[in-house]
This record gives structure tokens, C-alpha cells and sequence, in this order.
């Protein structure tokens, strides 16, 4: 599951977005300011990040900014100005994509999917790991991994996200996109043969730790 960052002054745009994002099955965080959502940036840790650009206080592209200085995570900037410069702005700013007020929750849930869409078909890189998904490949060290899908999805859902535990529930959603019921235990018997796969290919060293009580995450 996504974690989505909603920072916008008006409760009614919060309400909707929040509505419309969760409906569709994303953990949404809002926040009604910048000062409380660079709060919530730091705690949180989103995947993806929408933002107002006007805030009475700290507006929405110097949030941007304080985000941009010292993380890559998709931002949405929202704007009733439409004016070019701001676009421009926004894009020197590192912005992924706009919505511009009015909007209709279904256009800002299919811009969040696709931007989370081009984020993770990127190639992925994380110490000595690259992935490729657009060609369905993995390397560890140089070395190539053959991994069945269900593997590969695990890896790219951890790898993704470095240092960020994930539940046997989330990992599960990630293996299998029909959401099938599985027993929970699968996802650990799909991690051992993964940990086994990247021990051969690299030198030993254990990257995907276990989280007593809670899950699991890629070390960073």
C-alpha cells in the first residue's frame, strides 16, 4: 500500500482528496499546512507527496524545496495558478507533475498512479542491486538473479523503499496483484529463497532483515 501526503489549507479539498485516494486503497496523511506537512514528511514518510502551492506561511514551493533537499519522492504540486511561470518554477523545483484547481478527484488519483507508475518502473538501484522491471530483470553484485515474479515483486517492493519495514499483509499485496487469500507464512518462505538467491550471487551479506513482530525491510 502507497502512503500518500495530502498538504493543502482548505478541509474541504483535504476531505475529498483523502476520501477519493483511500477509496481507492492508499494510506493517506493529510496535513493543513507546510509547517505541519514537512512534519508529517519527516514522520510519515510518504511515497508520494501533493502539495498546494498557495499556503498562507510556507507555501508550496518553498515545501518543495525543504522535501527536494533532501529526498526524491514524487511530488504533485496542486495550483489554481495557472500562470507559466509557475509551472516552470515547479518544474526547476523538481515537481513530477500538476493538478490545477478545479479538479475532479478522479484526475488527481489517475495522476497519482501515474506518477507512482513511472517512479517504480524506473530502474531501481540500492548498493549493489539494480532492477529493471521494464525487462523483468534483477542483478545483484553483477550477477544476475533468476527469480520467479513473485520473488522479483518482493525484491522491488523492498528495494524500493530502503530501511522501511513492510507487514507480511503489505508484502502480500505486492505478490500478488489479485489480492488472492494466502496463508501469511508464504511471504516468508518466498524471502528465505530470495535471501538465498542474493547470498549466492553476492558475497553473503544478508540485506533483507527480519523485523521481529512486524515485518520485514531492505537494509540500507
Amino acid at each position: 500500500m502507497h502512503k500518500i501526503l495530502i498538504i493543502d489549507d482548505e478541509p474541504d479539498i483535504l476531505r475529498v482528496l483523502a476520501m477519493s485516494l483511500r477509496a481507492d486503497g492508499y494510506e493517506v496523511v493529510t496535513a493543513a499546512s507546510g509547517e505541519e506537512g514537512l512534519a508529517a514528511f519527516t514522520e510519515q514518510q510518504p511515497d508520494i507527496v501533493l502539495v498546494d502551492i498557495k499556503m498562507p506561511g510556507l507555501d508550496g514551493i518553498e515545501v518543495c524545496k525543504q522535501i527536494r533537499a533532501e529526498s526524491d519522492v514524487p511530488i504533485i504540486m496542486v495550483t489554481a495558478r495557472v500562470e507559466e511561470i509557475d509551472r516552470l518554477l515547479g518544474l526547476e523545483l523538481g515537481a513530477d507533475d500538476y493538478v490545477c484547481k478545479p479538479f475532479s478527484p478522479r484526475e488527481v488519483v489517475a495522476r497519482v498512479k501515474a506518477v507512482l507508475r513511472r517512479a517504480g518502473g524506473a530502474a531501481a538501484a540500492a548498493d549493489d542491486l539494480l532492477i529493471d522491471e521494464d525487462r523483468f530483470l534483477a542483478s545483484w553484485a553483477g550477477k544476475r538473479l533468476n527469480l520467479t515474479p513473485v520473488e522479483f515483486a518482493l525484491l522491488k517492493t523492498l528495494a524500493a523503499h530502503p530501511g522501511r519495514v513492510f507487514s507480511r499483509d503489505q508484502l502480500m499485496n505486492a505478490m500478488y496483484s489479485d489480492y488472492r487469500v494466502v496463508s501469511d507464512r508464504a511471504v516468508d518462505t518466498h524471502i528465505k529463497n530470495l535471501r538465498r538467491k542474493l547470498a549466492d550471487a553476492g558475497d553473503g551479506r544478508e540485506v533483507i532483515e527480519s523485523v521481529y513482530g512486524l515485518g520485514y525491510r531492505y537494509a540500507t
